[in-house]
């Protein structure tokens, strides 16, 4: 039963793997991996990558981004599936669970055009009020100024559903003794929630925690890339994106190689530091 998920890990996952040694070559795909000559010197393309002149703003835009997504996306599916937990009123339940699943499953070009139909400065729901209001519009996708808050706030709204139902797999794991015995002892909701329920997810949050620093460097390509334009590059444009139009779109294979190579380090890095701190916090995972 184990042979076909083995197989499919190794021939997707692992052999692929081969084709990183092209970050140290000249990669033509005409004379593929193996005919390409090796790149004089061996870290040229990282280099190329590292003194660009856009590296300092491509690095810390995707570091701020991925922090801020990190950060504010952790305790909304805690709390919501906090809140489902406790709710005693099952119909209730399942339609808010449902309705904060629901966006999990549409990509981000229909999300952005929900964001249009509210945001647009010129037909945006949200700018129309402002303007019968007396207020002036707000160029919410096209400013720097909220961009950021903007890709946060869709990331953790078309998340929310998903990670609540992880959290509720995790508490329908508690044993319900602990309850019992919150209760006999006198504990109210929110006292249990704190000393039963929070402390017996701890593990599932450390590991989604650890999982997310392997990605750490991603912030989101996909959103970002249907998202953006020119007024917000600045605070918005990111490795993967810089990647994707020096890199892909101008065939430059072997740097695009590079730079995935050294997100991989990086990434690698942060989920064996993490691991480390969560054993020494008292969450071991491995």
């Amino acid at each position: 039963m184990l042979l076909p998920g083995l197989l499919w890990l190794i021939v997707y996952k692992y052999v692929p793997m081969y084709g990183a040694v092209i970050a140290f070559k000249d990669f033509r795909v005409s004379e593929g991996i193996l005919g390409s000559p090796w790149a004089q010197p061996w870290n040229k393309h990282f280099l190329f990558f590292f003194h660009s002149p856009y590296f300092t703003q491509l690095l810390g835009n995707t570091l701020i981004i991925s922090f801020y997504k990190l950060v504010f996306g952790i305790v909304p599916p805690i709390a919501m599936a906090l809140l489902l937990h406790e709710c005693r009123f099952v119909p209730i339940r399942r339609f808010v669970q449902t309705l904060s699943y629901m966006p999990h499953f549409l990509s981000w070009v229909i999300v952005y055009g929900i964001l249009i139909a509210l945001l647009s400065q010129t037909t945006g729901l949200v700018n129309r009020w402002l303007t019968g209001s007396g207020h002036a519009a707000i160029p919410f996708l096209q400013s720097p100024d909220w961009f950021r808050t903007i890709l946060v706030g869709s990331e953790i709204w078309q998340d929310l559903g998903w990670g609540a139902v992880i959290y509720l797999a995790a508490i329908a794991g508690i044993d319900p003794s602990l309850y019992e015995a919150a209760r006999v002892d006198g504990a109210g909701r929110l006292r249990t929630m704190w000393s039963v329920t929070l402390p017996g997810i701890r593990n599932v949050v450390f590991l989604l925690l650890i999982l997310r620093l392997g990605r750490f460097l991603d912030a989101g390509f996909e959103q970002i890339y249907i998202m953006y334009n020119i007024h917000v590059y600045p605070v918005a444009d990111i490795i993967d994106t810089w990647v994707f139009r020096t890199g892909l779109e101008q065939m430059n294979f072997s740097l695009a190689a590079a730079v995935g190579l050294f997100k991989s380090a990086i990434g690698l890095l942060l989920v064996l530091g993490s691991n480390r701190l969560a054993k020494r916090w008292g969450g071991q995972i491995w």
